[in-house]
């Protein structure tokens, strides 16, 4: 049995305006799932992306507006999406205060294929360092 303490994984920021909190990924031992926690300040987001996996992304406090393909929605607090594989998607914060979010993607690592890029984006690979 392996326990994990959060309190000592650092989070780190993966774009200006966001800061990540990896929770669980094939870094900690984990073979199908990866759980982190962003801090996301007025107006950052994640620009239009997608995964080769399903995604969960859950608003724990603030205010999100949320996209998938072209329908767009207004989350709050204990609302979550549910991005099926392969979906255009992102976020951004709309309110004043520190939105913060977790994500669950089904795969020990992150892949992340954006907008305008000819490779996807790998990380938190077992031998890898963060995004």
């Amino acid at each position: 049995m392996k326990a994990i303490a959060h309190d000592e994984q650092p989070p780190e920021e993966w774009r200006a305006g966001v800061m990540t909190r990896m929770r669980i990924s094939a870094r900690v031992g984990a073979a199908q799932l990866c759980v982190f926690e962003q801090w996301v300040e007025p107006e950052a987001g994640a620009p239009t992306h997608w995964h080769p996996v399903e995604e969960v992304l859950t608003v724990i406090a603030g205010k999100a507006e949320m996209w998938l393909d072209e329908e767009r929605a207004v989350l709050t607090a204990g609302h979550s999406l549910i991005i099926p594989p392969g979906r255009r998607h992102g976020f951004r914060n709309l309110g004043p205060e520190t939105l913060h979010i977790e994500a669950i993607v089904a795969a020990p690592f992150v892949e992340a294929t954006f907008d305008g890029a000819a490779e996807p984006r790998r990380s938190w690979f077992p031998d890898a360092g963060p995004a």
